[in-house]
């Protein structure tokens, strides 16, 4: 992996289909959140599924959007995030740590952290290895 690559998608050590995508100090943005290197068809060749830890910023937000043909598995670390979901983003709940959340294809939602002084954080896995490309904005 030349240096660019290992910038964005951290250095990994892979043998024998065991790979480790090692910690790092380099982080890479989607919409407000901040992410580290996870593991993806990107870095590591994963077929069906994605990783990595996300962390929203005191008061941000994910706009609205819809996954295309994936689900998505959350699980909060710290700090608490409110999602607003479903046509017209007229559904809420909040999630805090401990809790698992799980979107499904298809589910117009929003992020929020609930807090302006902590940020959120949370494990996110995806059964899609390309990340971020079937993500679709959700007008309301």
């Amino acid at each position: 992996m030349n240096e660019a690559a290992a910038a964005t998608h951290g250095t990994v050590e892979s043998k024998a289909g065991i790979s480790v995508v090692r910690a790092q100090e380099n982080y890479r943005s989607w919409k407000t959140a901040e992410y580290p290197a996870g593991l993806s068809a990107n870095n590591v060749g994963a077929k069906e599924l994605s990783m990595n830890v996300s962390t929203l910023p005191p008061g941000g937000v994910i706009d609205a959007h819809i996954h295309v043909g994936f689900e998505v598995g959350i699980y909060v670390l710290s700090g608490a995030m409110r999602y607003e979901y479903g046509p017209g983003l007229r559904e809420t709940m909040v999630a805090g740590p401990g809790d698992f959340v799980f979107v499904e294809p298809g589910v117009p939602h929003q992020v929020c952290n609930v807090s302006d002084t902590e940020p959120a954080i949370c494990v996110v896995a995806r059964s899609a290895a390309d990340e971020w490309d079937r993500i679709v904005p959700y007008q309301h």
